[in-house]
């Protein structure tokens, strides 16, 4: 087994190791000696979203003449190499550090000088004086956050609306089961299997417009402030040209803010997009929780609809199934709301001209944009898609519902009715038979006001 080698670098703190063959350096090491927390690295989308901003800055910097073309094109060309997924295992520190993200803003910026260096074989490229030129982790990091971001949400809007489209579906293929509605967990007026779907379907579109209305104000950018968000060591043409470059980049049409102090210290549009994922987490936890209940059993729950069986549920009992997709959703949305409690406590939590608690904020907001993305495809595909009804238990617990009796109540009168369903429960004779013998209606009157094709929709003359 060989022996590492090491090299020695210099800072302002003095001298340190770092492994001979790294591409990062002195500022890098010293922060994974410090910070040795969680083992959990940063989210590759951020890295690469930081690269993105590095490249978009170097040929900004180059058209104004600040950079020169040899430095320029060899820092795009390392830019490219890292956005193409290589050298992911230079990037080795972990998401608590200091709260600006310093740490990994100068990973980044050191292994892009070095790999800049090997291009150009010498040392020419620094990685503050040129890599760096014109930007500070402060309009950095809080840009690269919402640039990931926005690479990511077209993929949950896409999955999202595949989700809707399959409850539709569901919607129009159960649209004539009757089954009994249920309120407090009791028996309810009566709804069609397929009102039920439909309304989950109205839930996600909601979603979308959400998610599609809040994207606007995370496209906005505060790259070119500097340190406190005005603009320090820039050139006034700095901020158009980086937006520009960048958009010739991603095709994403990013903007630059009109207040780059503002930027700076509010993350109050991330904290917001992080809002919309919990509304969604919080519905898509509901929808989970409604389908577990409406498929209990199969012969000691409600047993209403059928899951698709992804895998044996037990290791004692033999032929359980489980509703295992809807237990993944359920954590996956309990994951997204804890998230966005983390987030909303680091964004309120900046002091003055920055917010600094970036990198849980950062990691948070990728986290629940990607296990919602892929919860939601799952949910579709693996669980939506596949169910069935059981019609006869539908229309059977519909029919012995005694709040079938609502739909007498402009006839006869609520007070009424309600003795009338109390004698029910207690004879265990229905409602109907019921105003039958106490001649309350005539029979044809009765069927017709008791016809279930009309009690799912308003049903008075």
């Amino acid at each position: 087994m060989g022996t590492m080698k090491f090299r020695v670098e210099k800072d302002s703190m003095g001298s340190l190791k770092v492994p001979a063959d790294a591409y990062f350096g002195v500022h890098t090491q010293r922060s994974f000696n410090n910070f040795q927390i969680s083992g959990i690295e940063w989210n590759p989308q951020i890295l690469i979203s930081i690269t993105l901003l590095k490249l978009a800055c170097a040929k900004a910097n180059n058209e104004l003449k600040l950079l020169d073309n040899k430095k320029a094109n060899a820092i795009a060309k390392a830019c490219n190499e890292i956005i193409e997924g290589k050298f992911y295992d230079q990037f080795p520190l972990d998401i608590f550090q200091t709260g600006s993200g310093t740490s990994t803003h100068m990973n980044v910026n050191e292994v892009i000088a070095n790999l800049a260096n090997e291009i150009l074989k010498g040392s020419k490229v620094h990685p503050n004086d040129d890599v760096n030129k014109g930007q500070s982790t402060n309009d950095i990091i809080p840009s690269s956050i919402r640039m990931a971001s926005i690479l990511l949400l077209d993929d949950l809007i896409e999955n999202l609306a595949s989700l809707k489209n399959g409850f539709n579906k569901k919607g129009n293929q159960f649209s004539k089961i009757l089954k009994s509605g249920r309120t407090h967990l009791q028996d309810a007026v009566p709804i069609t299997l397929g009102q039920e779907f439909n309304a989950y379907a109205t839930t996600m579109g909601k979603h979308i417009e959400r998610l599609k209305e809040t994207k606007k104000y995370v496209k906005v950018l505060g790259m070119g402030g500097t340190a406190v968000g005005t603009g320090i060591n820039t050139s006034p043409r700095f901020r158009k040209l980086i937006i520009k470059h960048l958009n010739k980049e991603t095709k994403l049409n990013f903007s630059i803010t009109k207040d780059g102090i503002e930027s700076t210290q509010f993350l109050t549009d991330i904290a917001a997009l992080s809002s919309v994922l919990k509304l969604i987490a919080i519905d898509m936890n509901k929808i989970s929780n409604d389908l577990r209940l409406l498929s209990s059993g199969p012969k000691t729950g409600l047993n209403e609809i059928n899951l698709p069986a992804m895998e044996p549920g037990s290791s004692i009992m033999p032929g359980k199934i489980n509703p295992a997709i809807c237990e993944v959703v359920n954590m996956v949305c309990h994951q997204v709301i804890g998230n966005d409690t983390a987030i909303t406590l680091s964004c309120m939590s900046g002091n003055l001209e920055l917010n600094t608690h970036m990198p849980i904020i950062g990691h948070n907001i990728i986290e629940s944009i990607g296990i919602l993305t892929n919860a939601s495809k799952t949910f579709a595909d693996k669980c939506i898609s596949g169910i069935t009804a059981n019609k006869e238990t539908c229309e059977a617990y519909a029919a012995m519902s005694p709040s079938l009796a609502t739909a007498l109540n402009p006839y006869l009168g609520y007070d009424k009715v309600a003795l009338l369903v109390k004698e029910s429960l207690k004879t265990n004779k229905s409602v109907k038979e019921l105003v039958l013998e106490k001649k309350l209606m005539s029979k044809k009157e009765l069927d017709r006001v008791l016809d279930p094709k009309k009690l799912t929709r308003p049903n008075l003359r």
